[in-house]
C-alpha cells in the first residue's frame, strides 16, 4: 500500500471550495493513514481502518469533522440491519472511536480554525456495541466463589497423582488471579524475569505483552503485589528445582512441562492447552456453578475487579494489565465493584480523607 504525499495541517488557509473542504478531509484520514505506518502497523491493517473510517464519512451529511453520536447510531444501526455480528460491529465502532480520539487530539485546533467546528467523539458509552466477549466475561465470580475454589486447589495438590504439574497449574492460575497475567504473558515467562529486587515486592518482567492494533509483544513491569511475592517465592524455592538442574538457567522456563528439551538441554516450555485443561478441571471439582465458564481470562477480570474494589486507582490497573487504553480497563471492572467503590469515596470524602480507600500497591504512584 502507498500513501500519498500530505500537506502541513497547521498551514493556515481558508476553505473557500467543496473541493478544498474535500481536500482536506482527505488530508485528515491520510495523516492517521500515515501515523498508524509509522507506529510499525501492517498495511492489510491499515488498509482495513481507512475502509471503515471512509465507509463512515460516506453516510454523512457533512465532512468527518461534523460528525455527531446520532450520525454513528445511524450507522451503527445500519450495520446491524445487514447482518453484521455483534463483534463485527464493536470492531467498527471501536475503528471509528480511534480516529475520532486521533483527530481530536491532533488537529482540534486546526479544524476549529479553517471550518469553526468542535469536534466531538460520536462512538459512546450508550452507541457503541458490546461485543460477544465483553459480554460474556464482564461479571466475574465473587471473591467468596474463588477463594472457595483456591483455597480447594491447594490443599488437593499434596494428594495429587503427578505433584509437580498439580503445583505448576496452581501457580500458574494464581497468577491470573493475583496479577491478571494473560496465559500466553504467564507460559512465556523465564525464571530471569523475576526480579525480587524492583521495587517494594519485586517485579515481574512480563516481555511478550499483547501489542495492540497489530503491534509486537508489548513488554512491561508488574509489580508482585496482591501477595504474588509470596506465592512466586514457594514456587521457585520449594518446587521448580524438582522439575530438574535447570532451575538454575535464567533462560530456563519460570512454568516447566515434563518433558525435557534435549536441543537446549532444559525443560520444555508448557503449553496453554495443558494450563487452561487443569482450570477446568477443577473448577469442574471446586466450583461446578462456574464449569465451562471459567477461563484464564475470567480470572484477568476477576483480578481487575478485585483490585479495584480495594482501592486501586483505574491508572495504575491500566499499567498493571498492560492497557493501551483505559476504557479497555474500565470494562474488566465488574458494575458491581464501580458502584461500591464510588459510595466507598463519597463516605471516606466526606470524612476528611485525603487519600480514601486506598492500599499501598508497590507501583510508582
Amino acid at each position: 500500500m502507498t500513501l500519498a504525499v500530505v500537506r502541513n495541517l497547521a498551514s493556515a488557509r481558508a476553505l473557500r471550495t467543496v473541493e478544498e473542504v474535500e481536500s482536506f478531509e482527505q488530508e485528515i484520514v491520510d495523516q492517521y493513514a500515515l501515523a498508524m505506518a509509522a507506529a510499525g502497523l501492517t498495511d492489510g491493517y491499515i488498509s482495513g481502518v481507512r475502509s471503515v473510517v471512509i465507509d463512515f464519512a460516506r453516510t454523512l451529511s457533512g465532512p468527518l469533522w461534523t460528525a455527531s453520536c446520532d450520525d454513528a447510531d445511524r450507522f451503527l444501526a445500519a450495520l446491524r440491519r445487514l447482518g453484521n455480528s455483534a463483534n463485527t460491529r464493536a470492531g467498527k465502532a471501536g475503528t471509528v472511536a480511534q480516529f475520532f480520539e486521533s483527530m481530536v487530539s491532533r488537529y482540534q485546533g486546526d479544524i476549529h480554525a479553517l471550518t469553526g467546528h468542535i469536534v466531538e467523539q460520536p462512538i459512546d458509552e450508550y452507541n457503541r456495541p458490546p461485543g460477544r466477549e465483553v459480554v460474556e466475561l464482564r461479571v466475574p465470580p465473587s471473591d467468596a466463589e474463588v477463594d472457595l475454589l483456591f483455597r480447594q486447589w491447594r490443599a488437593s495438590i499434596p494428594g495429587a497423582r503427578k505433584y509437580l504439574p498439580a503445583a505448576r497449574n496452581y501457580f500458574a492460575a494464581s497468577l491470573w488471579r493475583r496479577l491478571g497475567l494473560r496465559i500466553n504473558e504467564t507460559v512465556m515467562l523465564d525464571i530471569r524475569d523475576w526480579r525480587p529486587d524492583l521495587g517494594e515486592f519485586g517485579k515481574l518482567h512480563v516481555r511478550f505483552g499483547k501489542g495492540s492494533r497489530g503491534r509486537g509483544p508489548k513488554p512491561r513491569l508488574v509489580p508482585a503485589i496482591n501477595g504474588a511475592d509470596q506465592l512466586i517465592d514457594w514456587w521457585l524455592a520449594e518446587v521448580r528445582h524438582q522439575f530438574g538442574a535447570d532451575w538454575a538457567d535464567p533462560d530456563a522456563p519460570m512454568l516447566p512441562s515434563e518433558r525435557h528439551d534435549a536441543l537446549v538441554n532444559r525443560c520444555a516450555r508448557v503449553g496453554d492447552d495443558a494450563l487452561r485443561q487443569a482450570l477446568k478441571a477443577q473448577t469442574e471439582a471446586w466450583l461446578p456453578a462456574w464449569a465451562g465458564r471459567l477461563t484464564p481470562h475470567v480470572l484477568r477480570h476477576y483480578c481487575a475487579s478485585s483490585l479495584y474494589g480495594d482501592g486501586m486507582d483505574l491508572k495504575a490497573l491500566q499499567e498493571l494489565l498492560g492497557h493501551e487504553w483505559l476504557s479497555t480497563t474500565t470494562r474488566y471492572i465488574n458494575p458491581r465493584e464501580l458502584h461500591q467503590t464510588g459510595e466507598k469515596l463519597q463516605v471516606a470524602w466526606s470524612l476528611g480523607e485525603a487519600e480514601p480507600v486506598r492500599r499501598v500497591y508497590g507501583l510508582a504512584y
